[in-house]
């Protein structure tokens, strides 16, 4: 059984964004969504959370229809979401940004607070610091560790690389390598850098105007000209 799945699932505006889209992730997988922008990638993750309601299709996660629920529901079910720009709290500390992720997965009676500062020691170092005042690439490890406190079953990120510098970069990319492989935790995530991609992702769906067009295994990852078709301009 897949811990999350989409089936023909249809969001738009005034028109479709996404369009009968089919995508599933497997517990323990790390799966990437890859595509130009304006494809559909944010609005994709969005409702995966639950933050947009599909006009047809639905979503299941560990086996249970949730198309109808809340984002808070959803993360309180254990989805833990990284949005595109990060989201902290500015006028918050570190350590209070980093409590405001304990809601997630309600199921779950654990904290990682000693994983994430782990991950991440500069956390620690600053708990006391206003959020606003990290920079780009810390911001998004903060991001990474308020969504990881409360333990969630699956991690959903958008864009992880954007505005984030290319050393820390690559060292966001081996962090959730160690978070999927030393915390068990699910993760799906949108990118463009063909770095991010090429080093995280187990497997890809690669999306045209709304629609999955291609699923990329293995082979095809290990093949930039391949991802890059899917993200040239």
């Amino acid at each position: 059984m897949s811990l999350l799945e989409l089936s023909d699932v249809t969001v738009g505006y005034d028109a479709p964004v996404l369009r009968d889209v089919d995508l599933s992730v497997e517990e323990g997988e790390i799966v990437g969504v890859v595509g130009k922008n304006g494809v559909g990638k944010t609005t994709l993750m969005k409702t995966v959370v639950g933050l947009l309601e599909p006009d047809s299709g639905t979503i299941t996660y560990r086996g249970s229809y949730v198309t109808d629920q809340s984002a808070d529901e959803r993360a309180r079910a254990g989805m833990g979401y990284i949005p595109q720009g990060r989201d902290i709290f500015p006028g918050l500390t570190v350590d209070q940004n980093l409590k405001m992720g304990e809601h997630v997965n309600a199921g779950s009676t654990e904290t990682r607070y000693e994983e994430v500062y782990d991950l991440f020691p500069v956390l620690e170092e600053r708990a006391d610091q206003d959020g606003e005042t990290l920079s780009g690439g810390q911001q998004q490890m903060l991001a990474i560790g308020r969504a990881l406190v409360a333990d969630p079953d699956l991690l959903l990120l958008d864009e992880p690389s954007e505005g984030v510098q290319p050393s820390i970069v690559d060292q966001i990319s081996e962090d959730m390598r160690a978070i999927n492989e030393e915390l068990g935790t699910t993760i799906l995530f949108v990118e463009q850098n063909l770095g991010v991609i090429r080093s995280m992702a187990d497997r890809c769906y690669a999306m045209e105007r709304g629609e999955i067009v291609d699923e990329l295994g293995a082979e095809a990852l290990s093949d930039e000209d391949t991802i890059a078709s899917y993200l040239a301009v």
